[in-house]
């Protein structure tokens, strides 16, 4: 990000391609997959054909060699066209980035091509029925057994598993159980034996589902711990600062397709005398919304810059920010568009209702607004702890 805040050309350029692509397909096709049930397995291919899906790892590895504010582009794009990519989240963005920087040679070479063209996404497993937001508190563990890790938990929320011939899973030593947590990552092949996925039915409309996920004594090979047995929250959070990117990108895109509908929708539709985005009741909001949807676009690159720069730290601060920020503004965007619509905001006919879910699952996931309220609250403000 230069100095006059605006991207590269390269950037700007990337994000033309991905939309024009993206356009091909558009609201209406995604839309009919999910509701037919079906995957859109021809876009993610066709991504990962032109180099989006890897644009973010390194080159020697069938990346593009960008870094975290590319592929937070790619989603960008994908979602303001209205086909949403949540898988993008999880496999190039947290899987490619965590491998990147911590696999072996080895394992880099296994996992990361067919991440980068499509062909081998990975899942990603963190959260626990039990534990909620608290990481501290995952049960699931990684016990060394001779020349194996034998891998026991549950896991729940995990989007993407019937896609993916892997699963990135957060686990614990067990040693660790009683103390400090110190956690390990382990690649889990999907078709493992003890390891079973079930659906979680969902309101939502989108081709990608959510699974509630068992482990019940894996048998893993010592090469399947991706980096440290001790390397702890560290290599954990290589992933997850790149997620709240992500999530904040996959928001704004959803804002701006919204956004772009309403305001299509208000230069046409007529009532009394002329088109209603004449009238201030409507032109305020969505211009309101706009000016949200543009901060939180803002705090977003700054964030990416940051970690892309190395700021670890920094880009904590930024992502959390970012995350909140857009999903704020999409659950507004998203609000106003259905009103600007009227009765036609709730039919299935424009598309609008069923984005309500999609962007009011922003304020939960990956990280509820609440926590990311505690940590501005104390690593921001340096107010005390609240929990």
């Amino acid at each position: 990000m230069s100095s006059n805040f605006s991207e590269s050309e390269e950037r700007q350029e990337l994000r033309k391609a991905v939309a024009k692509l993206a356009a091909k397909y558009g609201r209406e096709w995604f839309t009919q997959k999910a509701r037919a049930g079906e995957k859109t397995t021809e876009l993610w291919l066709e991504l990962g054909k032109n180099g989006y899906l890897g644009i973010n790892v390194p080159e020697e590895h069938g990346g593009g060699g960008g870094g975290i504010g590319d592929i937070a582009a790619v989603c960008e794009e994908m979602a303001a066209q209205g086909c949403p990519m949540l898988l993008m989240v999880v496999s190039p963005a947290i899987c490619g980035t965590i491998i990147s920087r911590y696999g072996t040679e080895e394992q880099k070479q296994r996992w990361l091509p067919g991440i980068c063209d499509g062909t081998g996404t990975m899942a990603f497993a963190i959260t626990e029925p039990d534990a909620g937001t608290n990481t501290h508190n995952i049960t699931t563990t990684a016990r060394r057994d001779g020349d194996e890790w034998v891998l026991n938990g549950r896991k729940i929320w995990i989007s993407g598993v019937d896609e993916a011939d892997h699963v990135l899973v957060v686990a614990r030593t067990e040693e660790a159980r009683t103390g400090k947590v110190k956690p390990v990552l382990m690649v889990v092949p999907t078709d493992a034996v003890g390891f079973e996925a079930n659906p979680i039915p969902m309101e939502i409309v989108s081709p990608e589902r959510q699974f509630q996920v068992f482990m019940d004594d894996v048998r893993l090979p010592l090469n399947a711990l991706v980096g440290e047995e001790d390397g702890g929250l560290v290599q954990l959070f290589a992933g997850l600062n790149p997620e709240r990117i992500m999530a904040a990108s996959f928001s704004t895109g959803l804002a701006r397709f919204a956004l772009d509908r309403a305001v299509a929708y208000a230069k046409e539709r007529t009532v009394f005398k002329g088109p209603i985005g004449g009238h201030q009741a409507i032109a305020h909001p969505l211009a309101q919304s706009h000016i949200e949807i543009e901060m939180a676009r803002l705090m977003t690159q700054k964030a990416a810059a940051l970690y892309d720069a190395g700021d670890d730290m920094g880009a904590g601060e930024a992502a959390n920010m970012a995350k909140y920020a857009a999903a704020e503004a999409a659950c507004a965007a998203v609000d106003r568009a259905v009103q600007t619509h009227g009765g036609n905001g709730i039919s299935q006919e424009y598309g609008m209702a069923g984005l309500l879910v999609a962007t009011r699952a922003g304020r939960i996931a990956p990280v509820s607004r609440e926590m990311i309220l505690n940590f501005v609250a104390m690593h921001s403000l340096g107010l005390p702890k609240s929990y």
